[in-house]
């Protein structure tokens, strides 16, 4: 990443858990719920996880809209991740081993046929975070 879109995460020292989120020139603060150890100051790494994908999925849905002239009024995503449990896995190490499992669900309001409905679906399934989370992703680790 160049430095004009590199994310950095520090400790604010404002509880075992809370850390200031720069991103360009805005601060995100992110913790952990008090119910494992946090003070709930901020949403919780996965949570924002769910807020990529749930702002990416509006915003190419609206461009879509847009370009295309599609009487979209309003767009609400729902968004929801939860572990359970991998029926089927052929990886797993044991038999007691969950996968991730995020449910979207999308309002989308206004004067809209069901052709245009079920287009703005399939163009919402297709936003960048989405393909990210779907694609295989390298993580590359390295110490300073």
């Amino acid at each position: 990443m160049s430095n004009n879109n590199e994310v950095v995460v520090r400790e604010n020292k404002k509880g075992v858990y809370v850390r200031d989120i720069s991103i360009g020139n805005h601060v995100v603060v992110a913790d952990e719920p008090s119910e494992v150890g946090g003070n709930d100051l901020g949403p919780s790494p996965y949570e924002l996880l769910l807020a990529s994908l749930g702002t990416c999925t509006s915003i190419t849905t609206r461009m879509y809209a847009n370009y295309k002239k599609i009487p979209l009024d309003n767009i609400i995503v729902k968004l929801k991740h939860e572990k359970v449990h991998a029926d089927d896995c052929k990886n797993c190490e044991n038999d007691n081993a969950k996968i991730d499992r995020i449910s979207l669900s999308l309002t989308l309001e206004g004067n809209l046929s069901q052709e245009q409905r079920d287009k703005l679906l399939e163009i919402a399934n297709k936003c960048p975070v989405h393909r990210t989370l779907t694609s295989s992703v390298q993580i590359i680790s390295k110490l300073d």
